[in-house]
């Protein structure tokens, strides 16, 4: 069978390909299909530390995809590729990727007769809100790269229901996905309270949904490896109930060592402060005012549907870090 990754050598591609090598069979290939390869920039370093029985393809999902490669009627698509940080890219860019790739992925899937494909989507779609949301939540999405997340579902949803009885389709949303690689909130999170210089902004009890990336990836092979099912299921993939940004902190200072005092800033003070110093290089110390909205803002996403399945998770959320910790040999979180 084929193991086929759109967007496969970014941060959540990189350890799906670390597990897909420990449990393909003897003739099982692994396919990375991405814009980038590895050792080039922007690309996740360390995680596969050998490239062996992994063929790399160079391909852009904007456009229409072919390469060489043997069907089989097992084969199983994960569709990563997305245009993702925000802020970060003119709003044209989320829709030419993400829209584009998922018409473009499911139209290669249609015409080999692959009938098994998992979409990373993002809690994007639900908006910015405080309010609990569950899969079956309206989505208000209300930055382009929330709706072109929802239209990329839709286009997915579109393809299965071509063919009800045969095709399988998970969508997942995950939280904020964090470990090794990442390079994004976590990893300023935990740099800022190493070097003393973040602070709660506005709040302390803002709910940040998350997932570690192995735990994540090991819910991928269980959905579509472990289990067969026809039809489409959406899942919020976070803990369940999901943590605040003081929980997180003192788990993360918990689990590398690290004892630090964090102070509480009032909005009434940061977000003047933000609009002022953000245009002249406050993004870099984390007072950018889109961040610091981001910031104060609870993604507040349910995880029950995940936890009410069979799937157990292997990590606590303390041994999430922990683990994190020593696959950066103790150095730090990156």
């Amino acid at each position: 069978m084929n193991y086929i990754i759109f967007g496969g050598s970014g941060f959540i591609g990189t350890h799906l390909i670390h597990l897909l090598k420990d449990i393909k069979k003897t003739g099982d290939k692994i396919y990375d299909l991405d814009i980038v390869m590895p050792g080039e920039e922007g690309v996740v370093p360390g995680v596969v530390e050998n490239n062996e029985g992994v063929e790399y393809i160079r391909l852009d999902v904007r456009k229409p995809i072919e390469f060489d490669f043997v069907p089989t009627k097992d084969d199983i698509i994960f569709n990563l590729a997305a245009v993702h940080r925000t802020p970060g890219h003119p709003d044209n860019e989320y829709f030419e990727t993400n829209i584009k790739g998922a018409e473009n992925v499911t139209a290669f899937a249609e015409k080999h007769n692959i009938n098994k494909i998992l979409f990373t989507s993002s809690i994007a779609p639900y908006g910015a809100a405080e309010e609990l949301k569950t899969e079956g939540t309206l989505p208000t999405p209300n930055t382009p790269y929330g709706i072109s997340k929802l239209v990329a579902e839709k286009i997915h949803e579109k393809w299965q229901n071509a063919d009800k009885s045969r095709r399988e389709l998970t969508i997942v949303r995950p939280g904020i996905v964090y470990g090794k690689g990442e390079h994004g909130n976590m990893t300023r999170l935990y740099k800022g309270q190493k070097k003393h210089y973040f602070f709660y902004a506005g709040r302390k009890d803002t709910i940040k949904a998350c997932i570690y990336v192995k735990e994540l990836v090991r819910f991928f092979k269980y959905r579509m490896i472990d289990n067969s099912f026809v039809g489409v299921d959406v899942f919020n993939c976070t803990f369940e109930p999901a943590y605040t940004i003081e929980q997180i902190c003192e788990t993360m200072q918990k689990a590398t060592d690290m004892k630090r005092h964090i102070m509480l800033i009032p909005s009434w003070i940061l977000m003047p402060a933000a609009y002022v110093f953000g245009p002249i290089g406050g993004k870099k110390v984390g007072i950018h005012p889109a961040r610091v909205k981001k910031l104060m803002i609870s993604t507040n996403i349910s995880g029950k549907k995940l936890s009410e399945t069979d799937y157990k998770f292997h990590y606590s959320f303390e041994d999430t870090f922990k683990d994190w910790f020593d696959d950066c040999n103790k150095e730090g979180l990156f």
